[in-house]
C-alpha cells in the first residue's frame, strides 16, 4: 500500500482526475496552505487533496448569524467540521495539482488546479495551521469491456448533451472534440452530468472504470428520458462549476 501526506481541502463538490479547479482563496487555513505550497520549487508539483464534506461546511461560521445569532465564531483548521474532522468528509478523494497560485494584494489567493489521481483518506491531522491527511493511492483498474462501455456511453452523453441543450431553447456547439481513453470518458462524464454530490461521489470512487461507465450509462439514458418530458431545466451550466468561495 502506497500512502502520502499531503494538505487537505475539503469542498463541497467532488473533484475528478482531468478536471480544472478554479479556486478563490480567503479563509487564514487555506491561505496558510498556499504560502506553504508556494515554498516547492516550481519545478515539482504542488500537490494537495480535495475531499467532498459529508457533513460540516465549506467555509467556517466568522461571525454570528443565521440561524442562530448566539452562535459563536469557529476558528482552527478543523473549523466547520465537528471534533473527528474524518467523519466529516467522504474517504475517497482526488490529488489537485495547483498550477497557479497567485497571491493578491489583500493576502487572498486565486488557484488554478487540475484533479490528478484519486485517493483514499486515513487519517486526517488538525494539529497544524491547515488541515493535513494520510492517503492511500487508489490504481485506476479498466474493468471487463471498458472500451466498448466507453463508447456507449459517449453516445448517450452527446444525446443527453442535445436534450438538455433543446430543454433550454439553446444551441449546443459540436465543436468540442471528446476523448475515446474509457477512464478520461468516465471521469468527464461524471463531471458533467448534473447530479448531487452522493451520486458524482459514488462515481469517483467506483472501483473500476468499468464500473463507473455502467452506472453513467444508466444515468444518461434516464436524465436523457427525463429532460424529455420536462419544460425547462434549471438555469446550471453542463460542464461548468461555480469558483469556490475557498
Amino acid at each position: 500500500m502506497t500512502t502520502v501526506r499531503l494538505p487537505l481541502f475539503p469542498l463541497n463538490s467532488v473533484l475528478f482526475p482531468g478536471l480544472v479547479l478554479p479556486l478563490n482563496i480567503f479563509e487564514e487555513r487555506y491561505r496558510a496552505m498556499m504560502r506553504d505550497l508556494l515554498k516547492t520549487p516550481e519545478e515539482e508539483p504542488r500537490r494537495f487533496a480535495v475531499v467532498a464534506i459529508r457533513d460540516g461546511h465549506e467555509v467556517a461560521p466568522s461571525a454570528p448569524g443565521m440561524p442562530d445569532p448566539t452562535a459563536r465564531p469557529e476558528r482552527g483548521p478543523a473549523a466547520g467540521f465537528g471534533p473527528d474532522p474524518l467523519k466529516s468528509f467522504h474517504r475517497v478523494g482526488c490529488v489537485a495539482d495547483a498550477a497557479t497560485i497567485r497571491e493578491r494584494a489583500n493576502g487572498t489567493f486565486e488557484v488554478l488546479a487540475t484533479g490528478t489521481s484519486r485517493v483514499r483518506l486515513l487519517s486526517v491531522d488538525a494539529s497544524g495551521p491547515f488541515l493535513t491527511a494520510e492517503l492511500e493511492e487508489l490504481p485506476e483498474e479498466p474493468g471487463d469491456e471498458a472500451g466498448a462501455l466507453a463508447e456507449g456511453v459517449l453516445r448517450a452523453f452527446r444525446k443527453y448533451q442535445k436534450r438538455l441543450a433543446g430543454a433550454r431553447e439553446r444551441s449546443l456547439s459540436t465543436g468540442v472534440e471528446l476523448p475515446d481513453e474509457p477512464s478520461v470518458v468516465s471521469y468527464l462524464v461524471a463531471a458533467a452530468m448534473m447530479h448531487d454530490i452522493p451520486t458524482k461521489q459514488r462515481l469517483l470512487q467506483a472501483p473500476d472504470t468499468a464500473s463507473r461507465l455502467r452506472d453513467e450509462l444508466k444515468l444518461l439514458r434516464s436524465e436523457t428520458a427525463i429532460i424529455r418530458n420536462l419544460p425547462s431545466l434549471p438555469a446550471a451550466e453542463l460542464t461548468r462549476a461555480p469558483t469556490s468561495l475557498n
